[in-house]
């Protein structure tokens, strides 16, 4: 295992991240600027409140600042994160979470999230919803206003409408554009499959060689009460099956929080998150006493050991896709790895400012 953890200064042109909320003035009343730091410089001193703190996928850079701001308001922790990632489910640029999301192959953009509440231990999830942009929000809906975890396609969809979420249009030009560019170009660049064994390989879109959009955004947080919540949001892979739904919307896989132990989130192949319920067994590991990151690299290592089948692997035997994971723990610690890497970061934040911070890896590339 490779475990490359570097303060460095972060290039001026990622600024804007600290710009992006009324705490960019709280930043720079310390003379902070945006930096890649290990995790142990976000650590709370000894004794203290192990919050406000917020965490996310490196797309969420204005999101936890969001998220901090809201805190420090007040609120919960699970209003915060919910807030934060919607800045990214409404963004067009982002083409891999809500509005502008790529759709699946048959040009329909379908959403999944879930929610977890720490002090509640409750959660809620849609998957395969069609037409609403903040599926996070209707995640917590389904937190709040019913007896269950998990709704999807046409029922997720009228149980948003029936508490007032619009009906939209989510498929941008961009994003249809790119599915046009697919569907003229799709051979064994798909998700169909013929009938294969363990060691067929040179099918399925799974390689480095044939790139494929994924792309999520997670993000955790402990409030003012030192209470934990996560919320994990997607469009999804690209060009999927439709009516596939991925790790996001799974709870133990997408995401996972304890609130007397932490909280764990992923983004990258969600069936091998899915097959593993890494995000689960992260927190459990934190029970046991591993740090935030070094309980990633342990989920991170388990997909490798399950990856069995050929069309998976590359040519040393080793998976050809990435997972990345994120965590935090109830003493306010975080960490985050990734199975290929070397330069990925994770955003933090906390009432100082934001940071991005080192992940630790398995194989560099």
């Amino acid at each position: 295992m490779t475990n490359e953890i570097e303060n460095s200064v972060v290039p001026s042109s990622r600024r804007d991240f600290l710009k992006t909320s009324a705490l960019a003035g709280i930043a720079a009343s310390f003379g902070v600027a945006p930096r890649v730091v290990g995790a142990s410089s976000l650590s709370p001193s000894s004794g203290a409140i192990a919050g406000p703190i917020a965490i996310s996928s490196r797309n969420g850079q204005k999101s936890v600042l969001k998220a901090i701001e809201l805190i420090q308001s007040g609120a919960d922790a699970l209003d915060a994160v919910v807030a934060g990632v919607n800045l990214v489910e409404e963004d067009p640029e982002d083409t891999s979470v809500g509005y502008g999301g790529l759709p699946n192959a048959l040009g329909i953009v379908q959403l999944d999230s879930a929610v977890m509440h720490g002090p509640t231990c409750r959660a809620g999830s849609v998957g395969a919803i069609e037409g609403i942009k903040y599926a996070s929000k209707v995640a917590k809906m389904v937190l709040e206003r019913t007896d269950h975890v998990n709704l999807v396609g046409q029922g997720a969809q009228d149980f948003a409408v029936m508490h007032g979420f619009p009906v939209e249009n989510l498929l941008t030009e961009k994003a249809r554009l790119e599915w046009v560019r697919w569907r003229e170009n799709m051979s064994t660049q798909d998700d169909y499959l013929p009938k294969h064994s363990l060691e067929s390989t040179g099918i399925g879109a799974v390689t480095e060689k044939i790139p494929r959009h994924w792309g999520t955004i997670h993000c955790s947080a402990i409030d003012l009460a030192g209470n934990i919540s996560c919320v994990t949001t997607t469009a999804g892979m690209a060009f999927k099956v439709p009516g596939r739904i991925g790790d996001s919307p799974i709870i133990g896989a997408g995401l996972y929080c304890d609130n007397t132990v932490g909280a764990a989130g992923s983004t990258g192949r969600g069936e091998a998150n899915i097959e593993n319920l890494c995000s689960f067994l992260i927190v459990e590991r934190m029970r046991m006493g591993d740090s935030p990151e070094a309980a990633c690299l342990y989920a991170c290592q388990r997909i490798v050991d399950h990856t069995k089948l050929a069309r998976l692997l590359d040519d040393k035997g080793r998976p050809a896709f990435n997972v990345q994971f994120y965590a935090l723990n109830i003493k306010g610690e975080v960490g985050g790895a990734e199975i290929r890497g070397g330069n990925g970061t994770f955003a933090a934040a906390t009432p100082e400012g934001g940071r991005l911070v080192k992940m630790a890896y398995l194989y560099k590339g």
